[in-house]
């Protein structure tokens, strides 16, 4: 018994010392915060050493450092003396779960430090892991700012269960942006907690400055969430920062109120010193040791079955407690975008002929301003659309939740009575159909820009079918369907005809094909099958329509070919790509750029989809030459009729229809929903 008794002793200080080294550990990794990871300086608006501003800036980030102690977290001021040229607006935002103690060090280390790093700027920011502190000569205060973005990422990657992993990730975001949004606190903080796995715990946090709206909040936190797959993709952590907000997440607890560390494996019973085993036997052991030996397994056994049973309970009440929140986050989001009638007809001037921007194959577009001064697009769908009241708000909240920096946004919608109505982001530069087909215009889309939007709509399109909760099939993927904005950044739009699948589902078929001749994949057009591959195919006409500047259902040249894609194809065969290229692009053009985007558009419209690449590999091919390009195949033949039009194959076929005028351009409609 005084063996066991000494076994048991060992045993217990071994785990004690490795508790007490990996809470040493935790508590390092949580509370080293000193260093900045971050910062910006506007270099454009300076002050000088011994300035009335200077003056005023050191006054501020002491009135700061010294109110860190008394706020929850969050404080801002303004100093202002001699001149309102000379005013200093700054504040600070702690991470929600730090002490006050940790929050003061954070800020007076930071206030310290930025003047050291931005030391004649008027506007710097710089972010910590414990705060951020900034100031400017702006007003900042109760603001949505998206500027001075930072992202950072674990550079450990996800080897196992990846899908797995994006599933919780995208489960965990959802629930802190919609906990944040509504925090009672007043602090718009949250976090949770979540098994990837039975022994890999997920951690999400995300926060908003206290002091702007909870809308503001909710599309800080959406758009920082947004970019996470593109800086972040397989990594084991990652976070994005705005100035209003942001979002993290990692593989290990870095905020304070995390879960307590799990238990460590079983530690195996050292072998018995010489001095413990002295009655050995001619096994060499003594009974006593045997026996305990016997009994640590036992007990270790049923201590494991034990903890593997409350496992699997626990993910089971969590996988429970997710289903509902979903269902509760589902109706508060339906909320959150509705919008009065009354406030529409308002914004349209009651939807007043003026206020009209185009005309999509659902209902007009208009023009609107809402109350805080946002313009947006306003669709208007026909009340022969074909849908109840339960399909429309369940459409826009699913569409709601793409967001994307080259997706157009739904603002919002209103339903009452026969209206229904869709609030779009107003995107400013029209289409790129108005640039592109018109003689004078298309002037303007030299090559570095048109390889920019180039690349934009595969971004978009790579979001839809990969990156986003759900695969999305645009389906009508079509250059009056790409808007441009203030810099021509590409956003998809119009997802009237999208259809979602299940991420783990490839192909789907219809008996109703609805589309835009001329982009629709030969499949799709015949057979009514379609895919992500449908998407890819439209995709390589737009490319080869940028290219040439001219439009694939419009193309005609009996001497040679009979459509643009075959145009393009008999050229790369007699190896002269290049004479496809629209004249406007001399000496604009990289000759390697142009040769890899034909040679990829080629391969995005073989007429085989199961040749086509992946939105996934178009974009790698487009962002690395280090990538070799298979050979084209011959693309689908485009089948026209005696005078020049496209034929009508066998089953019904709906033209989208649209106008192009001198103001934005917003093709947006509600999907038509069939039973999968």
């Amino acid at each position: 018994m005084k063996s066991l008794i000494t076994i048991m002793h060992s045993l217990n200080i071994a785990r004690v010392f490795l508790f007490l080294g990996l809470l040493c550990f935790l508590s390092l990794s949580i509370q080293v915060s000193s260093v900045p990871f971050g910062y910006d300086c506007a270099a454009t608006i300076t002050y000088t050493p011994n300035s009335t501003y200077k003056s005023n800036l050191d006054i501020l980030l002491s009135v700061l450092s010294s109110n860190a102690t008394f706020t929850y977290g969050f404080y801002n001021f303004t100093v202002s003396q001699d001149s309102s040229n000379d005013v200093v607006h700054g504040l600070f935002l702690c991470r929600g779960d730090v002490s006050a103690n940790d929050c003061q060090n954070c800020v007076s280390t930071a206030s310290k430090e930025l003047v050291q790093l931005c030391p004649k700027q008027k506007t710097a920011i710089a972010y910590y892991d414990d705060c951020l502190l900034r100031y400017s000569n702006q007003y900042i205060f109760s603001i949505l700012d998206q500027s001075f973005p930072h992202e950072m990422h674990n550079p450990i990657n996800i080897t196992n269960n990846l899908d797995r992993f994006r599933q919780v990730l995208s489960n965990i975001m959802d629930d802190v942006v919609t906990r944040a949004v509504k925090d009672q606190s007043g602090k718009k903080f949250a976090t949770k907690t979540a098994n990837v796995t039975a022994v890999d715990e997920l951690y999400g946090l995300a926060q908003c400055t206290p002091d702007i709206s909870s809308k503001d909040c909710n599309t800080c936190l959406s758009d920082a969430i947004s970019n996470l797959p593109i800086c972040c993709e397989g990594k084991q952590g990652g976070r994005y920062l705005f100035p209003s907000c942001n979002v993290r997440y990692e593989l290990y607890p870095f905020y304070n109120n995390a879960t307590a560390p799990r238990p460590l494996p079983p530690v195996l019973p050292p072998p018995p010193s010489p001095g413990i085993a002295r009655n050995t036997g001619k096994g060499g052991i003594s009974s006593q040791v045997l026996i305990a030996i016997i009994v640590l397994t036992v007990v270790f056994i049923l201590l494991f079955i034990i903890g593997l049973c409350f496992l699997i309970s626990k993910a089971k009440k969590k996988y429970d407690a997710l289903q509902e929140d979903t269902i509760g986050n589902e109706i508060a989001t339906v909320q959150s975008l509705q919008y009065d009638l009354i406030t529409i007809q308002v914004a349209t001037n009651n939807f007043s002929e003026e206020n009209k921007i185009g005309k999509g194959g659902f209902g007009d577009v208009y023009k609107g301003t809402l109350p805080n001064g946002q313009d947006v697009a306003v669709k208007r769908l026909s009340q022969n659309s074909g849908q109840g009241a339960e399909e429309f708000k369940n459409e826009v909240v699913l569409v709601a939740k793409l967001q994307h920096r080259n997706l157009v946004r739904l603002l919002g919608f209103c339903l009452e009575g026969e209206e229904k109505i869709l609030i779009y982001e107003f995107v400013a530069n029209k289409s790129l159909d108005y640039f592109l087909f018109d003689p004078e215009k298309q002037k303007e889309l030299d090559w570095p820009i048109r390889y920019q939007i180039v690349r934009g709509i595969a971004r978009g399109i790579l979001y839809l079918h990969e990156d986003s909760r759900l695969r999305v099939i645009h389906r009508d993927l079509k250059t009056s369907n790409i808007l441009l904005d203030e810099e021509m950044n590409a956003k998809v739009s119009d997802f009237g005809l999208a259809r979602i699948f299940g991420m783990h589902q490839t192909q789907a078929d219809t008996d109703r094909v609805i589309g835009t001749y001329g982009y629709m994949s030969p499949e799709y057009a015949m057979h009514g099958h379609f895919s992500v591959k449908s998407d890819v195919f439209s995709f390589g006409v737009i490319v080869l329509e940028i290219i040439s500047g001219k439009k694939n259902s419009e193309f005609y040249q009996s001497d040679y070919a009979d459509d643009l894609l075959s145009y393009a194809w008999k050229l790369w065969k007699d190896e002269r790509p290049l004479e496809m290229m629209d004249p406007t692009l001399e000496g604009s053009y990289s000759r390697n750029e142009v040769t890899r985007c034909i040679h990829i558009g080629l391969l995005c419209v073989q007429e085989d989809p199961n040749t086509r690449p992946s939105m996934a590999t178009v974009f790698l091919m487009l962002n690395s030459y280090s990538v070799t390009l298979s050979f084209p195949q011959k693309p689908a033949f485009f089948a026209r009729n005696s005078i020049g039009t496209p034929t009508q194959k066998r089953l019904e076929l709906y033209q989208s229809t649209s106008m192009s005028i001198p103001s934005s351009v917003n093709e947006v409609s509600i999907t038509e929903l069939y039973p999968r």
